[in-house]
């Protein structure tokens, strides 16, 4: 009969199966020849003092084995059934259309980028060139955001929807199955993109369609329901049910709500740096080591604090990892960060931002729910302008910024399109420098080696989350005024990664197809 264990071993023994099974035998005193399989339930490394633990949480069979039962999804033939319209192929989109086919719906998804072969020629050209497409980069085009920002897949959202279901269908399409035991779950923007396209592969053979270079251009409602939807200023197409899930860095997405009377309003979110130090540095704090051992991924952090009641924190931390250059239009800079699945970069980089709530954007309060958007791209133009009119990036080495003092050199940095030395005071909002500044000074007492100019600051940070929030019906999902239109994900301001994006769009497919069998 099968028994649980939940045993705290040494790295070597984690990733070692006869050493394992030695363990669990002397510590179960059980025969190790009784052991015939151990199942790794759950996976996490406890490295809170100098004697690093993995914990893990197994199923041990004694004189059986498991019996694997491949993970399966039913994506029945739909081409002939109802249609239900999705803009935006990131995982908000992609899992809709999913979900709606295993319900018997046909998801026909429009998509104002590329599919992610055609995407890396745009994605070169940002990085040696300095040109950004508007309509494909590294936001936008087949997969979404996600794709290019490797598939960090924890979540807190697990109240929302099944993360397990998520995570499996990720397996089912080519993702390593340890994404199901790993504490924090992690694919690779080196594996993604094949991922992605064997999900429209799904989709399209049970009779699905995506439509690429599709950008939605016009909304009509009618009766207060909606009636049309234009696509690149020249396709009207009538549209019942419309799952937005366009992301939150589609602007022009939001000027065309406003500009269609469409309940549309102001949201915090949070804005700062990518700060990127030497990954052996990060090693040695959360190790408590001078060198990793092999059988250590390379180590991540979090850090929080407060400043004057103001939240400032790590965002999207990347072991091992490479700082991107995510702008969506070419007057401005935007960073974010992304890690291969082996994170086997030499730099550890992460957003270190500060929470803009709405109070800080009362200078643009003219532009009314579209304040905090204006405020954000106040600082990505700044950023552009002092980086050059190109996508290099003003940067300042983390001791110098904190210091007051201008860096007469910067250290070698992952980020691509280049860094120029700046002062990062000039470029953000006061309010966010001395934020961080403070931020920092505390960071350095939480993690003694933090604090060093081997790292380097670098603007801006600005697209943790979005600026905007498309209000809905918190039972229906649909948007507050108008039947039909439903605002899904990150874009909409009801999601915060991946998963819980994935899981959005999961819920508002269900509560299409629910709604259509009612009538």
């Amino acid at each position: 009969m099968p028994i649980q264990v939940q045993i705290a071993v040494a790295p070597e023994i984690a990733e070692n199966e006869n050493l394992l099974k030695n363990f669990i035998a002397k510590n179960n005193k059980i025969s190790i020849q009784e052991i015939t399989q151990i199942e790794i339930n759950k996976k996490s490394i406890d490295a809170r003092s100098r004697n690093i633990k993995i914990n893990i949480s197994a199923t041990i069979y004694l004189d059986e084995k498991l019996v694997v039962t491949p993970i399966h999804r039913n994506y029945q033939p739909v081409i002939n059934q109802e249609e239900v319209f999705i803009i935006g192929a990131g995982p908000a989109g992609l899992f809709a259309a999913l979900k709606l086919i295993e319900l018997g719906k046909k998801p026909i998804l429009f998509e104002r980028g590329k599919d992610v072969r055609a995407r890396r020629r745009d994605l070169a050209a940002i990085n040696k060139q300095h040109i950004v497409n508007e309509d494909s980069n590294y936001c936008f085009g087949e997969g979404g955001a996600g794709t290019y920002s490797d598939g960090k897949l924890y979540t807190r959202s697990t109240k929302k929807g099944s993360v397990k279901e998520i995570l499996e269908t990720f397996v089912f399409h080519g993702a390593d199955k340890n994404i199901l035991v790993n504490a924090h779950p992690h694919i690779g923007t080196n594996k993604l993109p094949e991922i992605i396209t064997k999900i429209r592969a799904s989709i399209e053979n049970a009779g699905g369609e995506i439509h690429f270079n599709s950008r939605l251009t016009g909304m009509n409602v009618l009766n207060g329901n909606l009636d049309t939807i234009t696509l690149n200023e020249t396709s009207t197409i009538k549209c019942k049910n419309l799952i937005l899930a366009t992301g939150h860095s589609a602007r022009d997405i939001f000027y065309l709500l406003k500009q269609s009377n469409i309940a549309i309003e102001a949201k915090p979110f949070a804005l700062g740096v990518r700060i990127e130090h030497p990954q052996s540095i990060i090693d040695r704090i959360q190790y408590h080591c001078e060198t990793r051992s092999e059988f250590l991924p390379p180590a991540p952090y979090s850090l929080v604090t407060q400043v004057e009641g103001r939240g400032v924190y790590s965002f999207c931390m990347c072991p091992g990892g490479i700082i991107a250059p995510c702008a969506t239009s070419q007057n401005e800079i935007v960073t974010n960060g992304w890690s291969p699945s082996k994170r086997n970069n030499p730099y550890a980089n992460a957003g270190t931002v500060v929470a803009i709530e709405l109070n800080d954007v009362k200078p643009f309060e003219k532009y009314k729910e579209l304040a905090a958007l204006e405020f954000q791209k106040s600082v990505e133009e700044k950023a552009w302008l002092a980086g050059g009119k190109t996508q290099t990036a003003p940067a300042q080495r983390l001791v110098d910024f904190v210091e007051g003092k201008n860096s007469t050199s910067l250290p070698d940095c992952s980020y691509q399109p280049g860094i120029v030395s700046t002062d990062l005071y000039n470029v953000l909002p006061k309010f966010v420098a001395l934020s961080l500044k403070a931020a920092i000074k505390n960071f350095a007492e939480k993690m003694k080696g933090y604090y060093t100019n081997e790292a380097v600051m670098v603007a801006t940070e600005s697209r943790t989350s979005s600026p905007v929030r498309i209000p809905r019906n918190i039972e229906t999902l649909e948007h507050i005024h108008v039947k039909g239109l439903y605002p899904c994900g990150e874009g909409a301001g009801y999601a915060g990664g991946i998963v819980s994006a994935a899981i959005d769009g999961q819920n508002c497919a269900i509560k299409i197809a629910e709604k259509i069998k009612a009538l």
